[in-house]
């Protein structure tokens, strides 16, 4: 779905390395009180027990996880891992191959649908959900309906999806409130363009499916009655990714049609923009500037769409590809959200460093993935080539708007830590895991599975080894024996395992209960590698602190070498901390077990510390 995101986001990092000085710019206010951590979790996926994990295979071969097996025991434990929501992935009704004619779904074409059980990134009717998640796809609403509850029940939010890029190349409502009509029902398809119009056109010209490459056949070469290299759509559509060819690209989001948000072919716009200085108004000021605005047909629908949620009781949503649509509706969407429920979550994907404010500030989001700067600095650590020197450089630029830059190793598109093309070591995982989620006031996101290390090894079909698939029938052996048989229970997890899922309980547990990591930050890294004996680049050390709590935090990202330093606490710290000269006790907060001695005296801090290969400490300095 995300083909050439990775070439930006290497570009951009590549730019980003120059570390240029930025204009100094004014925090975004911390609405939070403590951090905030979301568990992504792949819904189809998730209390699937089936081992069978062939290629291509059906449902009915490789078995399917339902809305029911996240039982209240189940999601006990993922609120007792230290999660405070859920982001239930996959849920609105996508395009599938099974037949769910009786229930008077529509069959899809398996010519423009990704894997045998289908993209969660082709929506085919945004006010229902999928089928294969019910245990009676009749009830499916009201099987969800029971899962937010039961979500609520134990304590955690509740996130879905939004896709407002695109939808699937058959969309078809079947569920809609009254007075909704579909995507593309009262389009003028002799246009390529109308402001009103919910899609791009070519005009005289029919849809051809893709030529297939790189060995490729829908369903892995299966025979089936519509895959017949066709599909019917005429006068074709833009191709979600924008493409204008009526025959996409093997490459291209062919099973998807790009979104028309009133922006003109020639990327003029055909609404209002919004006049300066409205970076620093609130949702209600930019509630009251649309109320009085011709908008285009397309943002009433996605604002229709996402309110109906919040009433479901949904508590709020990751948008898919945002920068793709442009920042005003972003303005026009949330404020909308956030007038109906001011706590609502929002998150966003944006990969373009030079949109962050512009998303944050004038679109309204809460967060956005940091992928493009932190996640790929931290993954060129652990795959042994980068610095922790560039860490703090991020940090800095990111000062005016750390708070919203959502901070992850793991998610759907993402290589699994474990996997050879990553780390191939989940144990890798733990100074980054620490770093990452200890580093700002962000929230802190981890994919189902990451606790136990799992390594995406599975050839599932159109998804391939590295990454969970997300388009396939698969089961997920390190997470299935956490599951033991549904037991959650994590009774057939090896014992490394087990230490790896305790490492991150302990860890995501004392971020949400912690003051100074709401509070402020500084690091002491540079001034470590200036003064302190045998400290290095594999190293990384920063304070944050509280009124009321003092955090050293210290991180070895080598694999092999252990460190005895004597880590240096620079004097402005210690006079910020109101430290006496003196010895003071730092312990460790996660394992409680390590306590060494802080002195100070009129040139600073130290105190002797140990790291062995891949540990951190978070100390505490009690008083």
């Amino acid at each position: 779905m995300k083909v050439g995101r990775l070439i930006l986001a290497l570009i951009t990092f590549t730019i980003l390395l120059s570390c240029e000085e930025k204009p100094e710019q004014k925090p975004i206010e911390t609405p939070m009180k403590k951090k905030t951590v979301v568990y992504q979790v792949f819904t189809r996926l998730f209390g699937n027990t089936n081992t069978n994990n062939k290629p291509w295979g059906t449902l009915e071969e490789n078995g399917v996880g339902k809305f029911a097996d996240f039982t209240e025991n189940a999601l006990k434990e993922i609120k007792d891992l230290g999660v405070t929501h859920i982001w239930y992935t996959g849920v609105p009704h996508h395009a599938v191959i099974n037949d769910y004619t009786p229930y008077g779904i529509s069959n899809d074409d398996p010519d423009v649908v990704k894997g045998r059980a289908g993209s969660p990134y082709a929506v085919k009717d945004y006010y229902n959900v999928n089928p294969d998640l019910a245990l009676d796809p009749a009830n499916r609403l009201e099987e969800f309906r029971a899962l937010i509850q039961r979500t609520h029940d134990v304590g955690m939010k509740v996130i879905i999806d939004i896709v407002p890029n695109h939808v699937a190349r058959n969309y078809e409502g079947l569920t809609n409130p009254e007075g909704v009509s579909d995507f593309g029902a009262n389009d003028d398809t002799s246009k390529e363009y109308d402001v009103n119009n919910n899609f791009y056109y070519i005009p005289g010209k029919a849809f051809r499916v893709p030529e297939w490459q790189d060995g490729y056949l829908p369903l892995g070469g299966e025979q089936h009655r519509l895959s017949n290299g066709k599909f019917e759509e005429n006068p074709a559509k833009w191709t979600g990714n924008g493409s204008r060819l009526a025959q996409p690209h093997f490459n291209d989001w062919y099973e998807t049609v790009k979104v028309n948000y009133g922006i003109r072919p020639d990327g003029t716009k055909d609404f209002e923009e919004l006049p300066n200085g409205f970076d620093t108004k609130d949702h209600r000021a930019h509630f009251e500037f649309w109320q009085d605005k011709a908008l285009p047909d397309s943002w009433k629908k996605f604002r229709d769409i996402t309110l109906y949620w919040l009433d479901f009781g949904v508590d709020g949503f990751r948008f898919d590809m945002a920068e793709m649509v442009p920042v005003e509706f972003w303005s026009y969407l949330n404020s909308n959200i956030k007038m109906k429920n001011p706590n609502a979550f929002l998150l966003a994907e944006v990969y373009n460093p030079s949109l962050y404010r512009d998303y944050i500030r004038k679109g309204k989001m809460d967060y956005l993935y940091d992928k493009v700067e932190l996640y790929d600095s931290i993954k060129h650590i652990m795959k042994g080539y980068g610095w922790t020197d560039h860490i703090p450089v991020v940090q800095k630029g990111m000062a005016d708007i750390e708070h919203h830059m959502l901070h992850f190793l793991e998610n759907h598109d993402e290589q699994r830590i474990a996997s050879p093309d990553f780390a191939g070591n989940a144990e890798l995982a733990k100074p980054a895991m620490v770093v990452s989620s200890t580093l700002s006031t962000s929230p802190t996101m981890i994919y189902f599975g990451q606790e136990v290390g799992e390594p995406g090894a599975e050839d599932a079909g159109f998804g391939k080894p590295t990454r969970t698939s997300i388009f396939d029938y698969i089961g997920v052996p390190h997470h299935q024996r956490w599951m033991n048989d549904k037991k959650f229970d994590g009774g057939q997890l090896h014992e490394n395992e087990k230490e790896l899922r305790d490492f991150y309980k302990r860890l995501l547990n004392f971020t949400i209960t912690s003051n100074a990591l709401m509070g402020d930050y500084q690091e002491i890294h540079f001034y470590n590698k200036e003064h302190t004996a045998g400290y290095d680049h594999r190293l990384l050390s920063y304070v944050r602190w509280s009124s009321d709590e003092k955090l050293i935090i210290v991180s070895n990202f080598d694999g092999e070498r252990s460190y005895d330093i004597d880590l240096k606490i620079p004097k402005d710290i210690i006079d910020k901390w109101g430290l006496a000269n003196g010895s003071h006790q730092v312990i460790d907060a996660l394992y409680g077990q390590i306590k060494r001695t802080l002195s100070t005296n009129d040139v600073g801090g130290s105190f002797p510390i140990e790291l062995g290969p891949l540990e951190s400490r978070i100390f505490t300095v009690v008083e």
